[in-house]
């Protein structure tokens, strides 16, 4: 009998599930911290990890995605509370720390300039926390002829702190006649 084929399925959650989550540790079954916003790298669009609040002193702490053991509905598991470290001590995540970089809100423009829109929300592939798509509103005129874009990590040219690049749009053929249909002899 052959070995059944394998298939790998890439889970993509909106930024919104990973928001006002629980942090609950497993040692003790408790929760232990909340969680406020990601960290994102962005150099390659990965979640790095999240900034917590600390339910027991009320400071800020950082969980880092490694140590997070599952994720659930309800929140996010780890070993203990002793995961949860303060910024300063996270050596090697100092740049992407430094940057503060938040997504949403962030312009959208093609590698021509042309104004796309700003993104509004974003996927998230759970195994390994990179983003995958971005979902960019655009203004309102734009929106009643072409409504709100999806754009994959693929079509993003460049990364800059004030606007994300893409590669050119594809745009609608516009007929400058009807196409007339071929008739039956």
């Amino acid at each position: 009998m052959a070995n059944p084929k394998r298939y790998t399925i890439f889970m993509l959650q909106l930024s919104s599930t990973f928001l006002n989550k629980t942090v609950i540790s497993l040692r003790t079954g408790s929760a232990v911290a909340n969680v406020v916003a990601p960290i994102i790298n962005p150099d390659n669009l990965k979640i790095e990890g999240f900034y917590c609040e600390d339910v027991f002193d009320k400071k800020f702490l950082v969980l880092l995605c490694q140590d997070i053991r599952e994720m659930v509905l309800k929140g996010f598991y780890i070993n203990d509370h002793e995961v949860l470290a303060e910024a300063e001590e996270l050596v090697r995540l100092k740049k992407v720390l430094d940057a503060r970089f938040e997504l949403v809100g962030k312009q959208v423009v093609t590698v021509s300039k042309e104004k796309v829109g700003k993104v509004s929300d974003y996927a998230t592939e759970v195994s390994s926390m990179y983003i995958q798509k971005l979902y960019v509103s655009q203004s309102v005129f734009k929106s009643f002829t072409g409504g709100n874009l999806s754009i994959d990590r693929t079509q993003i040219n460049e990364i800059t702190p004030k606007q994300i690049v893409i590669n050119e749009l594809l745009k609608k053929a516009r007929l400058s006649s009807p196409a007339i249909a071929p008739t039956m002899l």
